[in-house]
């Protein structure tokens, strides 16, 4: 059960092959990654969103049934991270959070309580990057990631251009931009579940929906080892001008 919330909570994907590769090095990624900016509302609007709150509704595929679950996500800055959801699985409630407050973080699975240690924090703030970074793209543009190789691709039959990305912790994962519209569409990488166990995971992003000049995807479907993982609706988005502190304490 705990390597379930592990996967409820993380965002993460799988390699995409076959695909030609059209330029090296940041420049054309770059001008990419500035369409897709000013698809989702310009840098001015992004850059002004410091914090955030949503709320999803969905479907896991767990033990081989399809399990219904429900999550509320409320983000600061790209370290400071809390989700909590409630899910039904063969009739039986189950309740957990992620709570990331800069160097310290826990998960709480119905009433235990656990901190943890150096590698899973290391972990989790991967998987939360790789969950915020669609979120505004501007991460894209600073020096804490690198841009690489640009290729083209069919994604739903659609046209599209995908950005190979180095993160800050030096671990590699791909975003897809559809042609036309210039959003995200795809991002494609690896995330650490609960035990330290490695998994590929496909993030597919579609229903983009405008929040006071803010577009974001309400629709998500995600694979996980290439099977059906989860299927998710945002019901909600919310930008915030501050989060109490209390938000991200340690629960009790």
């Amino acid at each position: 059960m705990t390597r379930l919330m592990g996967t409820l909570l993380v965002t993460g994907f799988v390699a995409c092959l076959g695909v030609q590769v059209r330029a090296e090095g940041s420049k054309d990624a770059g001008a990419v990654v500035d369409k897709a900016i000013k698809a989702m509302g310009g840098a001015e609007k992004l850059g002004a969103l410091k914090a955030a709150t949503w709320k999803s509704k969905g479907v896991i595929a767990f033990g081989g049934d399809d399990n219904k679950f429900s999550s509320e996500t409320t983000v600061k800055g790209h370290d400071h991270f809390r989700n909590d959801f409630t899910g039904d699985f063969g009739g039986m409630e189950i309740k957990g959070s992620v709570i990331v407050a800069g160097d310290k973080a826990w998960r709480k699975f119905n009433d235990m309580v656990t901190e943890m240690d150096k590698d899973a924090l290391t972990n989790e703030k991967h998987n939360i990057y790789l969950q915020l970074v669609p979120l505004t793209l501007l991460p894209l543009k600073s020096n804490h990631f690198k841009l690489g190789a640009v290729s083209e691709e069919k994604i739903d039959g659609k046209a599209s251009t995908t950005v190979k990305v180095t993160g800050p912790d030096g671990k590699d994962f791909t975003i897809s931009f559809d042609n036309e519209s210039g959003l995200p569409v795809r991002l494609v990488g690896n995330v650490t579940g609960f035990q330290g166990d490695d998994a590929p995971q496909e993030f597919n992003l579609g229903g983009y929906k405008d929040f006071d000049g803010i577009k974001k995807a309400t629709k998500l479907n995600i694979k996980r080892s290439g099977e059906k993982f989860m299927t998710m609706e945002v019901t909600d988005f919310k930008a915030l001008s501050d989060v109490d502190a209390k938000t991200f304490a340690e629960p009790k």
